[in-house]
């Protein structure tokens, strides 16, 4: 039976988790599952604020996490492109790792503030999201933004900013 792996995200709007999301689900042919898509076609006329989505986004949690500990225990390796940027949220994900007996890797990006607002302001402009957050709502977001500690016993793939774009990634536990 294949081994399963569970690769869960962390950074502010516009760090890059959704690409970085989409790439390792190419390269390991996982199943990619988006928060924000799964969101807008359950609720999207309603998600008009943070509000709106401290509502729904647990109610989508609960429903899935069933489907992804079987998904998981039936040896599919999957990518949560869901934000693990809060203790609770992460908590949520230390549940469904227990759950399923699973290996993990939370991919925690450290991208700067500005440099994730402007890439957020370009992905609004080009209209290529489901939301758009403005920058009042990314300030507001990244106040509850909280780095994953050492005592929430993850293994951690960090990637930080390079100039470049071209974020590196190391391991750690």
């Amino acid at each position: 039976m294949p081994h399963p792996q569970l690769h869960l995200f962390c950074g502010t709007i516009g760090s890059g988790k959704s690409t970085l999301a989409h790439r390792i689900a190419a390269e390991q042919r996982a199943l990619l599952l988006s928060e924000d898509k799964w969101l807008a076609n359950l609720y999207g006329p309603q998600m008009t604020s943070l509000a709106d989505y401290a509502a729904f986004a647990p109610r989508l949690k609960a429903a899935l996490f069933e489907h992804l500990v079987a998904l998981l225990k039936a040896g599919n390796t999957l990518v949560l492109d869901f934000p693990m940027n809060t203790r609770q949220s992460r908590a949520w994900a230390q549940q469904l790792i227990a759950a399923a007996n699973t290996g993990h890797q939370l991919h925690c990006l450290d991208v700067p503030e500005a440099i994730c607002l402007e890439r957020l302001l370009a992905r609004n402009r080009r209209a290529e999201h489901p939301f758009a957050p403005s920058a009042e709502q990314f300030a507001a977001v990244c106040r509850y933004f909280e780095p994953p500690g050492s005592d929430e016993g993850f293994v951690l793939c960090h990637h930080p900013w390079a100039n470049s774009g071209q974020g590196a990634h190391k391991a750690s536990s």
